[in-house]
């Protein structure tokens, strides 16, 4: 946590995190004003989460979220109102302290004037030209636009192996990454967390450590999308035009989907190894239970990696096996879909761990409630015949896997379908309506696994369609829909499931190498050894292996 001090009585900061309470409170703070809406990070901890520690150590919290990039008139009057109120010295953090100083310098401009403001905010490092006509009193007013043959939206896996695989095929290009985030995640790593195979640390890296070189990287959030003008509109209102957009920003977890949630998630036995902070929460559960019940749940679909949520499950069914635990603890698969896996090729030898490992299917069951020092989960039920009702479970253990949504900024823009998905042709990955417009990963609505692997498949097909298109060519590269799903079927085995647009199954080795549909230690290693490189050093890198093009003309339905 690095504060920087706007002025007597007030510091910002980036996002803060539980073990900086007690500094704070060492510090002298007297009041935290949070401006970041819950769930905008995968390692974000919660507001309440915060506010529990904050109010232990004597230090009033208030609540104050802002959408990155949207500071309206009313968030400002709201801001100028707490600040007005609050004990001083107060600490005001979002994401980047952008927002926050954004807020403060609205608020304050008319009393301590423009120059004042914006030689404060420079002062603390943060940029607040793009706000000069609000500032001074008037209209927002865009400034300079910054302009760049290729604009990429989003850092991570989709967007740093696009960047790199343009790159590759155009060492020339003018291509720029924005994202605000400075930590880069491997994410598929952490079901191996949860399973104590993987120690966090080996899944994360700087951001500044994987954006190519040659590429540049704007460290900030986008506010909107202007494809009639080929130009985004960044936070603190700065314009950047665009011959080629790449948008690629994931998606978001929704943990406010579920009630109760968020108010007791890392703590009560309620974890997910969707977040990497509680994913080593998980295996300290897993490995601590001897006896009593333990729900795994699964949202609506889609989300990412459909299969993570009975990966967790699998794994700590094993664990509890070989521990000699596993005829004493109860193990429910809650899952909100009707089956079991959605390429049925593979349930054959799914089944045939549900049924060692003694695990109840609940198919049509929907996590609405927790209430973790209850321990109690409530649940929507549909029946067959379409009526609804509601089931209490208690728990000594609950992973959750929360509801998932594009991100709001995405959700807002025009480049969206009914459902809020980036709407693309899912063999191009060109955007329907905007010839110059490209998306990729999680945030697309093609009817794929959202899965790395589908984004390191995505990746160079996005970098050969937007080279021809800079080009005026004909758009030659074809996405067949790969994804894939290393499903953990126990430590040392895994049934590796591929398949592309329909189900059709899409092996990337000879069945007697692996064969998906069994189980394989061959997999496993795979899964243990040789993905995590081939992630940073070769996906992100630009290097297509087993990932190159298909350029056939032939679309199959």
């Amino acid at each position: 946590m690095k504060i920087e001090q706007i002025e007597a009585g007030l510091g910002v900061s980036g996002q803060i995190f539980p073990q900086d309470i007690p500094e704070l409170a060492a510090a002298g703070y007297k009041t935290i004003l949070c401006h970041r809406p819950d769930g905008e990070g995968t390692d974000q901890p919660t507001f309440n989460e915060l506010q529990a520690l904050a109010r232990q150590a004597g230090i009033e919290m208030v609540y104050l979220p802002v959408e990155s990039g949207k500071v309206s008139d009313e968030d400002v009057q709201a801001f100028a109102q707490a600040y007005a109120a609050a004990a001083k010295p107060a600490l005001a953090y979002c994401r980047s302290g952008m927002r926050a100083v954004t807020l403060w310098g609205l608020s304050q401009a008319p009393q301590l004037g423009l120059t004042t403001v914006l030689s404060a905010a420079k002062s603390a490092g943060y940029d607040l030209s793009g706000l000069t006509y609000r500032l001074a009193g008037g209209s927002m007013a865009p400034g300079n636009v910054s302009h760049y043959q290729v604009v990429i939206v989003g850092a991570g896996s989709a967007g740093i192996a696009t960047a790199s695989s343009l790159l590759a095929r155009d060492s020339k290009l003018d291509i720029v990454v924005i994202d605000p985030a400075e930590i880069h995640y491997y994410q598929p790593g952490w079901t191996m967390v949860g399973a104590g195979v993987f120690k966090p640390e080996v899944t994360v890296r700087t951001m500044a450590s994987v954006i190519p070189p040659g590429v540049k990287w704007i460290k900030a959030a986008v506010a909107a999308f202007e494809p009639s003008q080929n130009r985004i509109l960044l936070e603190g209102c700065r314009p950047i035009s665009y011959d080629v957009l790449v948008v690629c920003p994931g998606l978001k977890l929704n943990w406010h989907g579920i009630e109760g949630l968020v108010d007791t998630l890392g703590e009560n036995g309620v974890t997910s190894n969707y977040r990497y902070d509680l994913a080593p929460y998980t295996w300290q559960l897993v490995s601590q239970l001897q006896r009593g019940r333990a729900i795994f749940t699964q949202p609506p679909m889609p989300i990412k990696c459909a299969g993570a949520p009975q990966k967790a499950m699998y794994m700590a069914a094993d664990h509890w096996r070989r521990a000699g635990h596993l005829r004493d603890i109860r193990i429910d698969f809650c899952n909100t879909g009707p089956v079991l896996f959605g390429v049925k090729e593979y349930v054959p030898a799914l089944m045939e761990y549900v049924e060692r490992y003694g695990i109840h299917l609940n198919f049509g069951h929907k996590l609405t409630k927790v209430d973790g020092e209850a321990k109690r989960a409530w649940f929507d039920v549909a029946a067959a015949d379409g009526t609804h009702s509601t089931l209490e479970m208690e728990f000594d253990m609950l992973h959750v896997v929360p509801p998932q949504q594009a991100p709001d900024f995405i959700r807002a823009s025009p480049l969206v379908d009914a459902a809020g998905w980036v709407e693309v042709d899912q063999y191009t990955l060109r955007h329907k309506q905007h010839a110059n417009v490209f998306a990729l990963g999680d945030v697309v609505n093609a009817p794929n696994a959202k899965t790395a692997a589908a984004a390191r498949k995505q990746a160079p097909v996005v970098a050969e369609n937007v080279v021809a298109a800079l080009a005026g060519q004909e758009m030659q590269a074809i996405y067949d829909g790969y994804g894939a799903c290393p499903l953990t079927v126990e430590r040392g085995k895994i049934v590796l499931a591929e398949f592309g647009y329909g189900g059709k199954l899409l092996p990337s080795f000879p069945s007697w190498f692996i064969n998906g549909q069994r189980p394989s230690r061959m997999a496993w290693w795979l899964k243990e050894r040789l993905l995590p490189p081939v992630y940073w050093k070769i996906m992100l890198k630009g290097r297509e292996w087993l990932a190159s093009p298909d350029h056939s003309t032939q679309k199959d339905d």
